[in-house]
């Protein structure tokens, strides 16, 4: 290991600090909306744990691959979210979140929860409204009076589809990967200069320098 800060060549200190900083500013999480204060509270608990590291080179392709990639990665959520934030669509993942943790909800609480969620994303003028065709609302608005475990698999369903056919498209273009990209880039040299930096002063003890 380096013996310490001031003896290091600039190369050698320069990326930790700043790709934590940039990867921070990239996945800013919106604020928490009143009607679900809990589930953006644990989200947003989620995200910030999320970027305490970068996101790996693997990942990111793994990404670029397809959307379900993005979608069952939780560090791919926050940053896809993030991309909906700049686009002002946050509302379409905030919804297939709170589909996804509806399904554990206990049975007790179908009822009440499901009430929640069609009241902030699926009826007319909801706050959060999302965009979802005539028939899918009303069928939604029926499965809610009778609450189970799967009444807004279709309206689900259809945002996910949505976000692939659109918003996902974009987002492999957008800057935020692009950024991503150039992260991983300076990541593997700040890797290898460290690595550069270790076996040189390794090399210098076993020669019995200073």
């Amino acid at each position: 290991m380096c013996k310490g800060l001031a003896t290091l060549p600039a190369t050698c200190l320069k990326s930790a600090k700043d790709i934590k900083h940039k990867i921070s500013f990239l996945l800013q999480k919106p604020e928490p909306q009143a009607a679900d204060q809990k589930q953006t509270k644990e989200k947003t608990v989620a995200a910030a744990a999320a970027v305490k590291r970068v996101p790996t080179a693997a990942e990111v392709e793994k990404w670029k691959e397809s959307f379900s990639h993005v979608m069952s990665s939780e560090m791919g959520r926050t940053v896809f979210a993030s991309f909906l934030k700049s686009e002002f669509s946050e509302e379409n993942m905030d919804f297939w979140v709170a589909c996804e943790d509806y399904k554990k909800t206990a049975p007790s609480k179908l009822q009440i929860r499901a009430k929640q969620i069609y009241q902030q994303y699926v009826e007319a003028d909801a706050p959060n409204e999302v965009n979802l065709d005539a028939v899918t609302r009303e069928e939604t608005r029926q499965n809610v009076e009778n609450a189970c475990q799967s009444c807004f698999n279709e309206a689900q369903k259809m945002i996910f589809t949505l976000m692939e056919k659109d918003s996902y498209r974009r987002f492999l273009n957008s800057k935020l990967i692009q950024d991503l990209g150039q992260t991983q880039t300076t990541a593997a040299q700040e890797k290898k200069e460290k690595k550069n930096c270790d076996f040189a002063e390794n090399r210098q003890a076993l020669t019995g320098g200073a």
